[in-house]
């Protein structure tokens, strides 16, 4: 049951960051102008607070799930990041990529995304709660641990997949750290207008 309990968190992760957000177009963004190691230091990181924040969230679903307000905030809180990161990428997309990048840098971005991750919530309040009704996974501290870690290797392994796609896309086809960096802008931006229509419908 346990090795189920891990598949599935591992499962879902990995489909979970499949779409387009800030998490991947940030590893995209990093395979292209630092390299696949600094890569490898974001994703250690990031993973390891994925892995925190699941339990947490699992262990407190229901509660989480009363909250309904706190999906709207979430979504402001969306929003922002969106924003501010697409206003960041496009303001620096003319800019030659720095070579000085250290890994203390590439580390504090992973634990900062981790916990500026609004996306995980939502995700985990649908997904989770469905497969605990459902009596596919545990609820015991041991169960929830088995899938937060399940759920930080496929994150880890999705958002990898993303950088080496990225790397390979670019050295395909000679395209410039340049135009990269602002068609990802470009798709921060659209996704932040996602939010705002969706918040506006919602009203």
């Amino acid at each position: 049951m346990l090795i189920l309990t891990f598949l599935i968190g591992f499962l879902m992760n990995f489909i979970g960051y499949v779409p387009l957000g800030n998490i991947n177009l940030t590893v995209v963004k990093l395979a292209i102008n630092r390299g696949m190691r600094q890569v490898w230091y974001f994703l250690i990181a990031f993973s390891l607070v994925e892995l925190i924040f699941t339990f947490c969230i699992m262990k407190f679903a229901e509660w989480f799930s009363g909250q309904a307000n706190l999906l709207n905030v979430l979504d402001w809180v969306l929003i922002a990041v969106f924003l501010t990161m697409g206003t960041i990428t496009w303001k620096n997309h003319k800019q030659a990529p720095k070579e000085d990048f250290s890994r203390r840098d590439s580390i504090k971005l992973g634990i900062l995304l981790g916990f500026v991750n609004p996306m995980q919530l939502p995700f985990w309040l649908i997904g989770g709660t469905y497969v605990i009704s459902k009596g596919w996974i545990l609820t015991g501290n041991t169960a929830l641990l088995i899938f937060s870690i399940g759920s930080a290797f496929g994150s880890f392994l999705c958002l990898y997949g993303f950088a080496h796609f990225a790397r390979y896309i670019q050295n395909k086809f000679s395209l410039s750290s340049h135009l990269i960096n602002r068609s990802i802008a470009i798709l921060l931006f659209a996704l932040a207008l996602y939010y705002i229509v969706k918040l506006a419908l919602r009203f």
